[in-house]
């Protein structure tokens, strides 16, 4: 009984607000990712290390499309390489990601990820400080917009705090264990924790445990020096770090000689080899710039200062605090006139302290060094305009830890000074009334404060969030069961860049297969792959850009291929009011013909063509030849286009235009149909800008609509 009641005083003493913060940590990060990241963010890495989570559970490294499709199927910031495809990041992360998939609930990992970071942030304050400091931390962190949103996303910067904090926290409880074996456990558990960090990401490994390190080194040092009976434990302790230590470094350079061929080739590298640490040319796909020293303390300087004003607790405040804090604790040492000991056998608080204030100074001075501090704000002439804007600083994440710790020092400096000085002049219970009038006017201006660092990338991510919901609107209605969808690429030939949700199961056998729409060749091959699956068109009216508030609309469009010796088609399109004529257009990507039609311009116009091996032609008889006449050839796989092109008084056109991948063999046309069609102002070619809707009127001017039809002649 008295156990029972020893255990029940402890929960309630110790470890309940630490629980209960850590849960409501957790529970936020889960609301968040749910609601204002279903689709995931404009950080498309999140797709990549979703693939990877999936990759891993199926006991797999690499993807393996179908024989001689890497290029349809080829993720975002994968390498190809024999046919083969592999993500660029290391496994860590995924795999961490991958418990939330192995339980249908992928983003259960971000919340439990987010709940340890918390704990052992409260953990650490109370063993540099007190459990008032180490709670009041885990509140700041919380309250942090860059935990807040970057803790939601599917991406390694959360995750990798939190197996360096794990290592923190084990480094220190082994230096301060009183007994040997309970030393060397910590010290396997903050050496397993560097070790997978190292893995996930070594850079930001490093940067991280360099304090640690310089601590270790110099009491080893200090011990050889001036107390050799201590030398030897800590020789042990340090040991079982380092070891296990290593093995992050064996498990990196084993994982890359498996995809790479190389242990000193990371397939980070492989992807693009300019794209690392280091001053000088910098490069990743199409953007490039030379990285100086000048340019990154200039990078690094603006993003410092919008950290401080936006990203820490309840923004501005958060930077107040974390200074005020500091200095407290330098007025602290003044008092005592005295500097840290970094040479005790324990570890005393003050160095504790400066090891933590030393993650802040190695991870902006380390960071100088890559050039990931520029892109993230999308340039300096409009630093808002990048994943800043939204997400934070993600690459300074570290920087949070100290921040939170030091800010909660700054608050309860300011609490206890306030309580004394009132106790003084007053009495100890007029001080507790102050204090709590004091919080009650403070936490409204701490909100007020918190809602405007929020309220901009929370904005602009329920915008883009928005335009995600609109665009997929007619995959999310659609059942499918063993179907291929072929996907536009706007960014270029990469899946899940900008459709991160669009992703393959390891497989590419899902009920549900994403293929990219790139060409004629490349669709039959797709189709070759796939006969048997029921093909469908996702596109989308309007142009997708970064901009979230750029809205499109959805298109899902199922597909037959209309396969003959002669396929015949026909386009009837609406005529707005005002036409003065009308000319047909047929391109087969090199060639172009154009015919006038010999007949005033009524409510419709209907144009007759027909495809074949011999050629596109138009067939009606009242079109005259503008130019070379007779038909366009088509020699293998062609996207060719039918248009319609309406003339208006002052030069104005409004074009109709189908475009349909062709292909010839054997004797035999097959065409994909239905075409895709677009309606353009003023030019012959708008893109998805075009994208004609039927079932959006709307979107058009009256009077616009359009009819394909495309049939084998009967016999």
């Amino acid at each position: 009984m008295a156990r029972v009641d020893r255990l029940r005083t402890v929960l309630a003493t110790r470890y309940v607000p630490t629980l209960l913060l850590s849960l409501l940590a957790g529970a936020v990060v889960f609301l968040v990712a749910s609601e204002l990241f279903p689709y995931h963010s404009l950080n498309h890495d999140e797709g990549v290390y979703l693939q990877q989570a999936a990759l891993l559970l199926d006991g797999q490294f690499q993807h393996y499309p179908p024989a001689g499709l890497a290029d349809e199927f080829r993720p975002w910031f994968f390498v190809v390489d024999e046919g083969a495809m592999y993500p660029k990041y290391a496994p860590v992360p995924a795999g961490m990601f991958a418990l939330g998939l192995a339980v249908g609930v992928p983003r259960l990992a971000l919340a439990a990820v987010a709940a340890g970071n918390v704990a052992l942030v409260v953990a650490l304050g109370t063993e540099a400080f007190d459990r008032r400091v180490g709670v009041l931390a885990g509140i700041l962190l919380v309250l942090s917009p860059m935990f807040l949103l970057a803790s939601s996303l599917f991406l390694p910067y959360a995750p990798t705090t939190f197996l360096n904090l794990l290592f923190a926290l084990g480094y220190v409880r082994a230096v301060r264990a009183d007994e040997a074996t309970a030393s060397r456990r910590w010290a396997a558990l903050a050496g397993v924790a560097i070790a997978l960090s190292f893995f996930g990401r070594p850079y930001t490994a490093v940067l991280f445990a360099l304090p640690f390190i310089g601590h270790a080194c110099w009491t080893l040092w200090t011990g050889y020096r001036h107390d050799a009976a201590r030398l030897r434990p800590q020789l042990t302790r340090n040991l079982v770090i380092a070891v296990l230590g290593i093995t992050g470094v064996i498990a990196a350079l084993g994982y890359n000689w498996l995809l790479t061929g190389d242990p000193l080739l990371f397939p980070f590298e492989a992807f693009a080899p300019l794209d690392g640490l280091g001053f000088g040319k910098r490069r990743i796909v199409d953007h490039d710039l030379v990285w100086t020293p000048a340019l990154s303390v200039r990078a690094t300087t603006t993003l410092l200062v919008l950290f401080a004003q936006s990203w820490t607790a309840a923004g501005w405040v958060g930077t107040v605090v974390f200074a005020v804090g500091l200095l407290a604790w330098a007025g602290h040492l003044r008092a005592r006139e005295s500097t840290p000991s970094i040479d005790r056998p324990h570890l005393s608080d003050d160095t504790l302290r400066l090891l933590l204030l030393g993650i802040f100074v190695s991870v902006i001075v380390g960071n100088l060094y890559f050039w990931g501090t520029y892109n993230v704000q999308g340039g300096l002439e409009d630093p808002n305009d990048g994943l800043l804007a939204i997400h934070g600083p993600i690459y300074h994440f570290d920087m949070l830890v100290p921040l939170s710790v030091f800010g909660a020092v700054g608050v309860v400096g300011v609490g206890d000074r306030l309580r004394e000085v009132v106790a003084r002049r007053y009495s100890a219970r007029t001080a507790r009334v102050v204090l709590v009038a004091a919080l009650a006017l403070t936490v409204p201006a701490i909100g007020v404060a918190e809602q405007a660092a929020l309220s901009g990338p929370v904005e602009d991510s329920a915008d883009y969030t928005a335009k995600y919901e609109s665009a997929y609107e007619p995959l999310e209605s659609t059942d499918f069961e063993n179907a291929l969808v072929m996907v536009p690429t706007p960014y270029g030939h990469w899946s899940n860049h900008p459709f991160q949700s669009l992703r393959n199961d390891p497989g590419f056998d899902g009920d549900v297969v994403y293929a990219q729409h790139q060409d004629a060749p490349s669709t039959f091959e797709v189709l070759d792959a796939y006969p048997d699956r029921e093909l469908y068109r996702w596109t989308y009216h309007g142009e997708w850009t970064p901009a979230p508030d750029e809205n499109v609309i959805g298109k899902l469009v199922p597909l037959t291929v209309r396969e003959g010796e002669r396929l015949d088609g026909t386009t009837r399109v609406g005529v707005p009011s005002g036409a003065q004529s009308a000319i047909i257009r047929i391109e087969n990507g090199s060639d172009v013909r154009e015919l006038y039609i010999d007949q005033a311009v009524g409510e419709q116009v209907s144009v007759n063509w027909s495809v074949g091996p011999d050629g596109l032609r138009v067939t009606d008889d009242d079109a005259r030849p503008l130019g070379e006449s007779g038909a366009l050839a088509v020699n293998g796989s062609q996207e060719l286009a039918v248009a319609v092109i309406l003339n208006y008084d002052g030069g104005s056109t409004l074009t109709y235009r189908q475009e349909f991948d062709t292909r010839v063999r054997d004797g035999r046309v097959q065409v994909v149909w239905p075409a895709e069609t677009s309606v353009c102002s003023l030019t012959i070619d708008c893109g998805t800008r075009g994208t004609y809707l039927p079932d959006h009127p709307d979107q058009h001017l009256d009077g616009v609509w359009v009819n394909g039809t495309l049939t084998a002649p009967s016999r």
